[in-house]
């Protein structure tokens, strides 16, 4: 079964609620950008966590990317979704390798380090609603926790999880979010709050075989769980030609000057996807001609 998302309510509407499986798409971004474990890991919880979060707008055209720049060696991680459940990313440095943290587990803290988190909504209104917060424990799925806190106050639980098999390819990804609507009367939020804490991490669920049908349903127990929605959710770059020629139109006339005038066809590659495009000498005239 493919990668997909399931929107839920619990504890009637007291609680609203995400979970997903993504390890489909996390393999893909792996393979696109040849990342490391740590980085793979970084990536994909991002990937999962912005896959929901873009699940989470109401408009057709509405877009969110979120940021995290730390100080950190992966040199941060850029994760860009759509309100369909489409998604792609990709992290400054995708060949880091730093060692594991005290668990044993893969520091995907250490590796984004201490620095900022920004979200940014393009809801198609004049100006993007653009909201950053400070890192926590750059491990992604609290730092998420904190934004929806302090950003958008809304109490949430965000779990996210990526796992490795020892070939360096993706065994397991997914995540879930939970969170209290702000009618939510105090039973329910001790409830809640009892059984995050009790819960397992998302890769030991996911490892157990379980659905995000199964997840949310072991995050909420008897809060009576009812799926709403199931969206399918992929890696999926709307990169093309055209948008990379409308990108070079930018560069002043002397800059395509100096390129047309090395007499050399250029690469351009796209961050989020890697995929290459050659502009030959003649193209990059008629650019010249056409934009400039």
């Amino acid at each position: 079964m493919g990668d997909y998302i399931v929107r839920a309510t619990a504890a009637n509407n007291q609680i609203r609620a995400f979970a997903a499986t993504t390890k489909e798409l996390v393999e893909t971004a792996r393979a696109a950008h040849n990342t490391s474990p740590v980085a793979t890991a970084a990536l994909g919880r991002l990937l999962t966590g912005g896959a929901m979060m873009g699940v989470m707008m109401k408009g057709e055209k509405d877009m969110l990317t979120i940021m995290m720049k730390g100080d950190g060696p992966i040199n941060g991680v850029t994760v860009t979704a759509d309100s369909k459940g489409n998604v792609k990313g990709y992290v400054g440095n995708p060949n880091v390798i730093i060692p594991a943290n005290y668990a044993g587990k893969l520091d995907v803290g250490a590796a984004i380090g201490y620095g900022t988190l920004t979200v940014i909504k393009d809801m198609g209104l004049k100006e993007p609603y653009s909201s950053q917060v400070p890192l926590g424990t750059s491990e992604v799925a609290e730092d998420l926790t904190y934004y929806f806190a302090t950003s958008e106050q809304v109490p949430s639980a965000v779990g996210l999880g990526v796992l490795m098999s020892k070939e360096n390819t993706v065994k397991q990804a997914g995540g879930f979010i939970v969170q209290l609507m702000p009618f939510a009367d105090e039973e329910v939020i001790s409830k809640l709050e009892e059984r995050v804490n009790n819960i397992t991490s998302v890769t030991d669920m996911l490892e157990k075989g379980m659905s995000p049908e199964d997840i949310l349903q072991e995050v909420m127990g008897d809060m009576d769980v009812e799926i709403t929605d199931k969206i399918d959710t992929g890696f999926k770059c709307n990169c093309s030609k055209e948008r990379i020629a409308r990108a070079l139109s930018g560069l002043s006339k002397k800059e395509l000057d100096e390129i047309i005038n090395d007499g050399k066809e250029i690469e351009v590659k796209c961050d989020f996807c890697n995929t290459t495009y050659k502009f030959s000498i003649e193209e990059l005239q008629t650019l010249r001609k056409k934009f400039v």
